[in-house]
């Protein structure tokens, strides 16, 4: 089921696991761009036929009553909601060690600072149908609340039966203050550029599909956004000491997002190798998801038999996988040897479900390659930092002919005048 490599063509899996996200076509990304024109010109009433058309639905408000949040949380299990706030609890307790404090220095007639200032209004997408992710909710809301977001409304598409109960009840658990009942890129741009019901937001979270995923990359410098995400992908490097049973369990726990998630195999033992694809061929039988799970291992499964952990590490970094798991007899040590990787799981009592859902650390993380620079949703993504300086009379007499001589060299003659008309009374 996993494609097997050899050294020699380790630049073939690179490239092949990078190309898994294919192009946006042109039709779409003119379509998507006709919907964010509609609804920036045509505001409530384009938004209304828009879910007209899309949705089937017609809708008058888009903003959730208190009565319907009831209704659909009437709906939810005391056992999942339960689950939800310990996940919540954890969620919340790893983010509060994140924030970024503000910060001032005073010596020598200078004053100048940092101020760390929260987001005031942040907006996610939470996709309808099976997508509509419990988890994702929390990921997205709870950061931004410890960050100080002071208003974060859900955008979710409007379906008959109601919006999703477990991401109703997520939202409620996070604090989120309001969900609107629209979707699609026209829910982007309601969030991007308002309407005459829909405040505008400052930035713009959460999965989508295609189109979605295009609106927010469009609408992108009008707000700020998270990231435009691939598919999902985790690489597992083993020592002969791992459990085959267990990597080839969380090999397929990413297989079954869709079939373009990747999941790849790296280890020093090619009997290991071998004993996680029988463990595959015996396990995926009993799985629901059964011909996503072939399709992805088929077309994105991948297995490199490597001499030592240290080359191991050395590929990963070069892949920079979205999750990482060290099925390793001492991770911590290969741990310190890791440079990219989105979040990485240590020892074979941490699968990546743990991290999907519940012990803390944020599941939005960068894919496809993008861990070589860039990070997981975390508070840091919910503020802004805005500087400040003071300079008494000495401190600018001491920094005048600097400034003056750097301004000089570049020749803006207005910026030299600014400090000699401080500095010497007067003017050019």
């Amino acid at each position: 089921m996993l494609k097997r490599y050899t050294n020699e063509q380790l630049d073939e899996l690179v490239l092949a696991l990078e190309e898994r996200t294919s192009t946006v076509s042109t039709d779409i990304v003119n379509t998507v761009r006709a919907t964010l024109d509609a609804i920036r010109l045509g505001g409530d009433r384009s938004l209304r036929n828009m879910t007209k058309h899309f949705d089937g639905i017609d809708i008058e408000c888009f903003v959730m009553t208190r009565e319907e949040k009831e209704r659909q949380l009437a709906k939810v299990s005391p056992e999942l909601y339960a689950a939800m706030e310990r996940a919540a609890a954890n969620i919340k307790a790893f983010h509060e060690k994140q924030k970024t404090q503000s910060w001032v220095t005073a010596e020598n007639g200078i004053v100048m600072g940092q101020r760390v200032l929260p987001l005031r209004r942040v907006g996610m997408y939470v996709p309808g149908g099976t997508a509509a992710y419990p988890s994702t909710v929390l990921m997205d809301a709870i950061p931004a609340k410890v960050a100080g977001v002071k208003e974060l409304v859900i955008c979710t598409p409007p379906k008959a039966e109601g919006v999703s109960p477990a991401a109703v009840a997520a939202a409620e658990i996070a604090g989120v203050d309001e969900i609107l009942t629209i979707g699609g890129a026209q829910a982007i741009a309601a969030l991007a550029y308002g309407t005459e019901s829909i405040e505008r937001v400052d930035k713009i979270v959460g999965p989508g599909n295609i189109y979605v995923a295009t609106a927010k990359r469009l609408v992108y410098g009008s707000v700020d956004i998270d990231m435009i995400a691939g598919p999902s992908e985790v690489l597992v490097i083993a020592d002969s000491g791992a459990n085959p049973a267990y990597v080839a369990a969380d090999l397929m726990s990413q297989a079954e997002h869709d079939p373009l998630a990747a999941s790849v195999l790296i280890t020093t033992d090619a009997s290991f190798a071998d004993a996680v694809e029988t463990e595959l061929n015996r396990q995926i039988a009993g799985l629901s998801r059964r011909d996503i799970i072939e399709k992805s291992l088929a077309a994105n499964g991948a297995c490199v038999i490597v001499p030592t952990i240290e080359e191991a590490v050395a590929l990963s970094d070069r892949i920079a996988p979205e999750h990482l798991e060290l099925a390793v007899r001492d991770p911590f040590a290969v741990l310190g040897l890791v440079h990219n990787a989105g979040s990485v799981f240590l020892g074979d009592n941490t699968p990546e479900p743990l991290g999907d859902y519940y012990a803390g650390p944020n599941h939005v993380l960068p894919t496809n390659g993008t861990a070589r620079f860039a990070s997981s949703l975390g508070t840091d993504s919910f503020v802004k930092r805005s500087s400040y300086l003071y300079y008494n009379d000495a401190a600018l007499d001491a920094a005048s002919d600097d400034v003056i001589r750097f301004a000089e060299a570049e020749g803006f003659t207005a910026h030299a005048n600014s400090i000699k008309v401080r500095k010497e009374g007067t003017s050019l």
